[in-house]
């Protein structure tokens, strides 16, 4: 099924696409191939001919609707067409693509009417005129390499073939009510202006559809539409040692009732939100420690994606620059024997909740599909595009881009960390105070949320990982809990898995957007809590400045507590 997004109410409406027929779809896919196959055929006369071409047309609509302390600060909405194309030259072994030192990047050809055929067969003409003329210096470029270099470990191929598909969904019109949106992020904000110790703070509403139609010189036709709308509420404080602590909340949908059915949900950790800033503000710092830890749903599904995920994405196996982490360990274990670790784009929502690493069909054409990547701790596969590696030699659909002059490449979709014999939330903490006793170590620590990191997969510095925990707690013997501040997980990545121990039944989602080569994508990770027996954490770099001298002029009215607040609406 294909999303809608649909908001209508009694107000002006802003924005609207300019497609709404089955008929304006197919006469796009028509155009496109049409002129995908006059110039294929023509550049096929050429000495070096093309032996590959895809074009993929993009249409990105959004509105976005920003507030601050419960007033509106802007409104923005944009709307963009572009072209991206993939012509090969040479064969499926070595191509214009293969890496090296310097390569050419496709991209989006500025403004053209998508309504028009004749402006669309003039924008697909003069791009692939361009594109066929780098492809062939690329390919001189590619072979004078090759040869001047040792013979590469890995044999296979720049490209394999995949099958022909013909598949095609209503273009999905985004049409927003500007009241409304205004009204919902005034609401969710509000409760700051009564924050006296909350510095700064934004939210911002996202209604955006991205739309793509896609042919090849293989024979496949896609369209598909899809509707995103996400909500993003920022608030950050200052401790009186200068350091800026910021936290975020984020909530997903694929339509307006979805993303506003949450209203008391939202307001409530609106509330929390407020909460923990003034408890982290007034916390101490945390001393530099190794000792077991436990990472909430949450967290644990920002530890896997970065520290995991991204060294499951085939390209990084094959390049001479990347660590290759895991290239030699298929069949071993990488996991406990009780974790599996699975990626699926074709799932759309965990138990009610939205998630965002969704799709139909890469940005190559291949559906999208289910890959288990680790079976039972053992490492089974990596994360496919159509740029085979030895073992691997066909694509698993996660050959993905963001919109923009960038390639495809191999990337995280929807990960479900599964496990087996999982215990009580309560157990858990038990087993991680029993390890930090059996350590030695007066607490043992549990990160309740991280906001984002990021890891060094290449060889020209360290394979390790900086995550940045946003709440962290330290649990003692006696269950009591402190909130401590400043510090960053660190570590590398084989070590680190080596002493994952247990998950508890606490399932987290985590919905970001994850930037690598390949620009920026939507990614989801559905994690348990987990346990790690040993865990390495640093002090956070922090600013020095001083905490405002003047008192804020914000204070809660006497007559109602920011709580309160939050539950009159």
């Amino acid at each position: 099924m294909h999303r809608q997004i649909v908001i209508l109410l009694a107000a002006t409406l802003i924005l609207t696409s300019v497609l709404h027929a089955d008929e304006d779809d197919t006469t796009i896919l028509e155009v496109m191939h049409d002129e995908l196959m006059r110039n294929f055929d023509a550049l096929q006369n050429q000495e070096v001919p093309p032996y590959f071409t895809s074009y993929e047309v993009t249409q990105e609509e959004s509105v976005n609707v920003q507030a601050s302390f419960g007033e509106v600060t802007g409104v923005n909405q944009s709307h963009n067409n572009g072209i991206y194309i993939d012509l090969r030259v040479g064969d499926f072994q070595l191509d214009n693509t293969h890496p090296t030192s310097s390569f050419n990047v496709s991209g989006n050809f500025g403004e053209f009417p998508l309504e028009n055929p004749d402006a669309l067969r003039s924008a697909l003409w003069l791009r692939t005129d361009q594109e066929y003329k780098q492809a062939i210096k690329d390919y001189q470029n590619v072979k004078t390499t090759v040869q001047s270099q040792v013979e590469k470990e890995d044999k296979s191929g720049d490209f394999s073939p995949a099958p022909k598909e013909t598949y095609m969904t209503p273009t999905i019109d985004l049409i927003v009510d500007e009241d409304l949106l205004k009204q919902k992020i005034e609401l969710y904000t509000e409760q700051f202006s009564v924050a006296d110790h909350i510095q700064a703070n934004s939210g911002s509403v996202r209604a955006r559809i991205e739309s793509r139609w896609l042919v090849n010189t293989e024979g496949s036709r896609i369209k598909v539409s899809e509707a995103y709308f996400n909500l993003v509420i920022t608030a950050s404080a200052k401790a009186d040692d200068g350091m800026v602590l910021t936290k975020s909340i984020t909530y997903q949908g694929d339509s307006q009732d979805v993303l506003f059915s949450q209203d008391s949900k939202i307001l409530a950790d609106v509330d929390k939100l407020i909460k923990d800033l003034k408890a982290l503000r007034d916390s101490p710092l945390v001393d530099p420690y190794t000792g077991p830890a436990i990472l909430s749903g949450r967290a644990s599904g920002v530890f896997f994606h970065e520290i995991l995920g991204h060294r499951l994405e085939g390209h990084r196996q094959k390049s001479d620059d990347d660590g290759q982490t895991f290239k030699d360990k298929i069949g071993e274990y990488v996991l406990p024997e009780t974790f599996s670790v699975i990626f699926d784009p074709t799932i759309r929502e965990f138990e009610g909740a939205q998630l965002v690493g969704d799709y139909e069909y890469d940005n190559e054409g291949v559906k999208a599909q289910r890959v288990v990547i680790v079976d039972r701790g053992i490492l089974k596969g990596f994360l496919m595009s159509r740029s085979p590696i030895e073992g691997f030699p066909v694509s698993n659909g996660h050959g993905r881009k963001s919109n923009g002059s960038n390639l495809i490449v191999a990337r995280q979709s929807n990960m479900f960390i599964e496990v087996e014999d999982k215990v009580s939330p309560e157990e858990l903490e038990e087993m991680l105070i029993a390890r930090a006793q059996e350590q030695g170590k007066e607490y043992g620590l549990i990160f309740d949320d991280i906001q984002g990191g990021f890891t060094f997969t290449g060889r020209f510095m360290p394979n390790a990982f900086n995550v940045s925990p946003v709440l962290m707690y330290k649990l003692y013997p006696d269950g009591t809990k402190e909130v401590v501040r400043g510090g960053n997980m660190i570590g590398t990545p084989l070590t680190t898995f080596s002493r994952v121990e247990h998950a508890s039944t606490e399932i987290g989602i985590f919905n970001g957007m994850c930037g690598a080569e390949s620009g920026w994508v939507p990614v989801s990770t559905v994690s348990p809590a987990i346990l790690v027996s040993q865990i390495e954490v640093q002090k956070a770099d922090s600013s020095r400045d001083l905490p405002p001298i003047l008192p804020s002029p914000v204070r809660p009215p006497a007559d109602r507590s920011i709580h309160q607040h939050s539950h009159q609406h």
